[in-house]
């Protein structure tokens, strides 16, 4: 974070991590979904996604096939995968918590166009922050996957809907990464993270932490 917020023609939230406690939905619909294969590989997918948040569902399973596996999947047997996991993860969306004072920083940062850029899939976002009366604080749009954080700030830049500087708040490597890359600026939450070599990351590369999402108001 190079400026104060007021400066910001827009932030950026990551959901899982950062607007949602639903890091541990995640990675515990990993293994629920992928057991009927076995214990040590639902481990194993397990593992794989939380070294690697903020990445797809999509990758992450073509990943379980392929590599841990070592198997192509039948037809239909990567959708139904996929659509276990997706309920899930629905259920466990609807019921977890919220960041606190997310109104607070809101109106704090009126000057802002806030959006929402998700590693989670994109129709499920837009459905749970509906149902849980979010939708209305996002006015610059909530985007997930299938396609990548990548793909999603480099559309919104090159069709002006994104236009700097912004800022992006996330919990991965890949939050920051696919961030700067594009010019954002970026500051790291830790409250809920998942990534497991945040402190030595965060350090290395002298990115501000903040714990919550309100740690934003007065900056």
């Amino acid at each position: 974070m190079q400026r104060k917020l007021s400066e910001y023609q827009a932030l950026v939230f990551d959901c899982d991590g950062v607007l949602l406690d639903s890091n541990r939905v995640k990675t515990d619909s990993f293994y629920e979904a992928a057991l009927p294969y076995g214990a040590g590989p639902a481990q194993a997918i397990k593992d794989y996604h939380q070294s690697r948040g903020g990445i797809s569902r999509y990758k992450k399973f073509e990943y379980f096939f392929t590599d841990i596996l070592q198997i192509a999947p039948a037809a239909g047997e990567m959708e139904k995968v996929l659509q276990d996991y997706a309920n899930y993860v629905h259920q466990g969306l609807m019921e977890c918590a919220i960041t606190p004072q997310l109104e607070e920083l809101r109106e704090y940062s009126r000057q802002s166009k806030w959006l929402v850029i998700s590693g989670g899939d994109q129709q499920e976002l837009r459905e749970v922050f509906a149902a849980r009366n979010l939708s209305r604080l996002f006015e610059g749009g909530i985007f997930g996957s299938p396609d990548s954080k990548d793909e999603i700030l480099a559309r919104l830049i090159a069709s002006g809907e994104l236009t700097l500087p912004s800022l992006f708040v996330g919990d991965s490597r890949y939050d920051h990464q696919a961030s700067t890359r594009v010019g954002l600026d970026f500051v790291f939450a830790d409250g809920w993270t998942e990534f497991p070599d945040w402190k030595n990351y965060t350090q290395t590369h002298e990115i501000q932490i903040i714990t919550r999402v309100a740690d934003l108001i007065g900056r």
